[in-house]
């Protein structure tokens, strides 16, 4: 599988699932899966608050927009449904350009994202106690009771706002993530 077609999948695996997310982070620090899954780490870091908050999921019609507006402004659905196999890697790097710039603009105007947490990476952070685990993320050394101070590996992000189109078609064309395209002569 080509490493952008990976990255794609592991950006919207990360995007959608915090499960996922600490998953992919522990990896990228060396562990492995089962590791990732059973280390006290990853354990406290995906622990969640008792804020009373309840966790919501989103409907399937606001994940089916979501993909119609990649489909429509970037074709990201076709570039993944592609095989690409017999493509060179700069032949899949070209055609990405398209493809980044037009799923940057759709994640951009509909989430309008912005860091979880303020400052550069590689500086000190302090973790309040009572810590909202969404925002944070604990990897390395955890023990003991929050504050925790250490080094912001990556600011995170979060919507500031979530502006899917409603679907304003009938029922049957609800599942409909990009129409058949022809050309009549």
């Amino acid at each position: 599988m080509s490493r952008i077609v990976l990255a794609f999948r592991a950006f919207f695996a990360i995007l959608f699932s915090a499960e996922k997310a600490t998953q992919v982070e522990q990896c990228l620090l060396g562990h492995t899966l089962a590791q990732a899954a059973t280390t006290p780490q990853s354990q406290a870091a995906t622990k969640p608050t008792q804020s009373g908050v309840k966790p919501t999921q989103a409907t399937g019609a606001e994940a089916l927009a979501l993909l119609a507006a990649l489909q429509r402004e970037s074709r990201l659905i076709d570039l993944l449904k592609d095989d690409i196999s017999g493509y060179s890697d700069a032949q899949i790097g070209a055609a990405m350009r398209d493809v980044h710039r037009g799923a940057a603009g759709v994640i951009e105007r509909i989430f309008a994202l912005r860091p979880a947490v303020d400052g550069a990476e590689n500086s000190d952070v302090t973790v309040p106690a009572g810590y909202d685990a969404a925002r944070y993320r604990l990897v390395g050394s955890v023990s003991g009771q929050p504050p925790f101070t250490g080094r912001l590996c990556h600011h995170g992000w979060q919507a500031t706002a979530v502006q899917l189109p409603a679907h304003t078609g009938s029922a049957d064309s609800a599942k409909i993530v990009a129409p058949a395209e022809v050309e009549l002569r």
